[in-house]
């Protein structure tokens, strides 16, 4: 049994603690917003959040998240910040088939929490790890640049 902090609750697994984080966040707790693209950490959608730094749950066992908090698309979704985020990448137009963008908000909400106004280089390297098949980036990048403008304060 491992417990941890989720989207704000204390809960314990009854999962192997080597059963990927993934398998635990959809399995156990019904938690759809990481998504398993890859598989080996390479794409980002399944991306969350472990005591505010971006993990891909697809490589990261239960057993690390022991004692910490994880904070996924869901436990998220009801910050002002989110709020904002979700804007300005519908207002970018960076949204096309959207399986990527959940983990592209985990990873824009983790480069805001480090550097609240980010360069261009410092969003493309924030996203770095995030792949899109779709828009190019260069919307995503640009919605991530109007939510730092807009968001003065919040992060």
């Amino acid at each position: 049994m491992v417990e941890f902090t989720l989207n704000g609750r204390k809960i314990r697994s009854q999962m192997s603690p080597d059963t990927r984080l993934l398998d635990v966040l959809r399995g156990e707790f019904g938690l759809t917003g990481p998504k398993e693209g890859c598989g080996e950490g390479e794409c980002g959608a399944c991306s969350v959040l472990v005591d505010g730094k971006l993990f891909n749950s697809c490589i990261t066992p239960l057993a690390n998240v022991r004692g910490k908090t994880v904070v996924t698309l869901e436990g998220f979704r009801d910050s002002e910040e989110y709020k904002l985020l979700e804007k300005c990448f519908a207002d970018a137009g960076a949204v096309q088939c959207g399986f990527c963008i959940p983990g592209m908000i985990m990873a824009s909400e983790a480069l805001l929490l480090r550097v609240p106004h980010p360069t261009e280089e410092e969003i493309r390297e924030g996203l770095s790890g995030n792949l899109c098949r779709c828009t190019g980036y260069n919307m995503i990048i640009n919605a991530v640049q109007m939510a730092a403008e807009k968001g003065d304060g919040l992060w």
